[in-house]
């Protein structure tokens, strides 16, 4: 039998000042620090789950921008939290192939997206 892929494993994104991705990912999305921290060059932070992904954050030049696209239980009180908080997301909208999603930036400009499976 073929090798396969069993998961991510982690996903890095390069960031121009740590701080603020830093909070922005604690704070307002709720990931937990697991290294690093706002004083740090590298972090690496996860939602509340040991088999999710690893989200790294790595300071340095911002040449390129990635996306990353989390799985919420409510798309839209998701939306409205965020709002609240004073974002500007796009407004959720449903997808041909079953997902109701919405995308906004980070404070580097990586693409977030937030998604719920359609019932």
């Amino acid at each position: 039998m073929a090798p396969t892929i069993e998961k991510i494993s982690a996903i890095t994104f390069r960031v121009s000042n740590i701080k603020a991705p830093v909070q922005f990912y604690r704070n307002v999305l709720g990931l937990d620090l697991l290294d690093g921290g706002k004083h740090a060059s590298f972090c690496s932070l996860r939602v509340n789950d040991s088999e999710s992904a690893i989200l790294n954050l790595e300071q340095g030049d911002t040449v390129w921008r990635g996306g990353l696209i989390f799985h919420v239980t409510d798309v839209d009180a998701f939306w409205t939290r965020l709002k609240e908080r004073g974002f500007n997301p796009e407004i959720p909208r449903n997808a041909s192939w079953g997902e109701r999603y919405f995308h906004m930036l980070d404070p580097d400009g990586h693409e977030l997206s937030f998604a719920q499976p359609l019932q």
